[in-house]
C-alpha cells in the first residue's frame, strides 16, 4: 500500500527539532511506500502568520532534504470551503452559538456542582452553558463569522443517527497510554471527556479541528503522522469525518521531542530552531541522529 502523508506547520515561528522529526518521519514513511509527501501551510490565524516564517519553513525543509508535491495547499485560500461546511452543519442542527469567553468557561466548569474542571484536547471541557440555554434553533439565522463561536453539540443526536454507535480509527503509532491498533469510542465518552468543541471562531471563521479534517480529505491523505499530544483530538476528527461523509485516514501518533527537563519543545524554544542548527554548522544527518531517525 502506498502512503500519502503530509506535514502541516503554521507559519507563526521557527521550526524546531520536534517539527523536523515529524516532517522527516512523514516524508520517510511516504517515500518508503512509494507514495507522496505533501506540505500544507496552516495559516488561518492571520494575526500571527507571517510570510517570512512561511519562507523559513520552505528553506528548513529543503535543507533537511525533503521534497514535496506542488502546489502547496494554504488554508488562507480555503476559507470559503470552511464557511460552506459550517453553513451545512448549522442548518443540520449540529452547531449552536456560544458567547462564552475563557473566564466564563473556567468559572462555570469550577462551580461546586460541577466538581473539578476536566481538561480535554482544547483545555477545560466546556460545561454546556450556551447549549443548555438554546431552546429552539429552527428560526436562528446562522451567525456572521465575526459574531460568535459555533460549537459542535456532542451531548445529543440532533439529526438522526449520525452520532450514534461506535466510532473507530486505526492507530499505528502509540497513544499517550501506549494505545495502538483499532481504537474505539462512543459519544458518551466524547461528551464527557472532550465536550462541545468550537468549530468556528469569530476571529478566524473556522478552527483547527474543522480545517484539518477538510484539508486531509481534499489532499487525499491516507496516513496522518503527528505528535502524541494530538491523539485525543483524533476522536473529534473521526466524528467530523462521519458527519461530513469523509474517509478516515490511518493515524500514526509519534513520541514528542523533549528538552533535558522532559518538557516538550515549543516555537518559543528558539535555541532548538532548525535555523540555529544550520547556522551553527550542523548537517541534516546530525539532525536525524539527534531525533533518532536513520540517516
Amino acid at each position: 500500500m502506498t502512503f500519502t502523508t503530509r506535514f502541516a506547520p503554521s507559519p507563526t515561528g521557527p521550526l524546531h527539532l520536534g517539527h523536523a522529526y515529524s516532517a522527516m518521519l512523514a516524508h520517510d514513511m511516504a517515500k518508503e511506500s512509494g507514495g507522496a509527501f505533501l506540505l500544507r501551510i496552516e495559516d488561518i490565524d492571520g494575526s500571527r502568520a507571517r510570510p517570512d516564517w512561511e519562507q523559513q519553513i520552505y528553506d528548513d525543509l529543503e535543507w533537511l532534504g525533503l521534497d514535496w508535491s506542488v502546489p502547496v495547499m494554504r488554508q488562507s485560500d480555503r476559507l470559503a470551503t470552511y464557511r460552506e461546511t459550517i453553513n451545512q452543519l448549522w442548518w443540520d442542527k449540529f452547531l449552536y452559538r456560544c458567547d462564552c469567553n475563557r473566564r466564563d468557561i473556567a468559572q462555570a466548569a469550577s462551580a461546586p456542582q460541577e466538581g473539578a474542571p476536566l481538561l480535554g484536547p482544547d483545555g477545560v471541557v466546556y460545561p454546556g452553558t450556551c447549549r443548555n440555554a438554546v431552546l429552539e434553533r429552527d428560526h436562528y439565522p446562522i451567525p456572521a463569522p465575526d459574531s460568535a463561536a459555533l460549537r459542535l453539540d456532542m451531548s445529543s443526536v440532533p439529526n438522526g443517527v449520525a452520532l450514534e454507535g461506535i466510532f473507530s480509527f486505526t492507530e499505528t503509532g502509540l497513544g499517550p497510554d501506549e494505545e495502538t491498533g483499532k481504537i474505539e469510542f462512543d459519544m458518551s465518552e466524547v461528551s464527557r471527556e472532550i465536550g462541545d468543541i468550537v468549530l468556528a471562531r469569530k476571529d478566524m471563521g473556522t478552527s483547527y479541528h474543522l480545517s484539518v479534517v477538510l484539508d486531509d480529505a481534499a489532499q487525499g491523505i491516507t496516513h496522518v503522522i503527528r505528535g502524541q499530544d494530538l491523539f485525543e483530538a483524533t476522536k473529534i476528527h473521526v466524528i467530523l469525518q462521519r458527519l461530513l461523509g469523509l474517509p478516515t485516514p490511518t493515524y500514526h501518533h509519534h513520541e514528542l521531542i523533549r528538552d533535558e527537563q522532559g518538557k516538550r519543545l515549543a516555537k518559543r524554544d528558539d535555541a532548538r530552531a532548525i535555523s540555529k542548527y544550520r547556522a551553527n554548522g550542523y548537517s541534516p544527518a546530525d539532525i536525524r541522529k539527534m531525533v533518532g531517525l536513520p540517516c
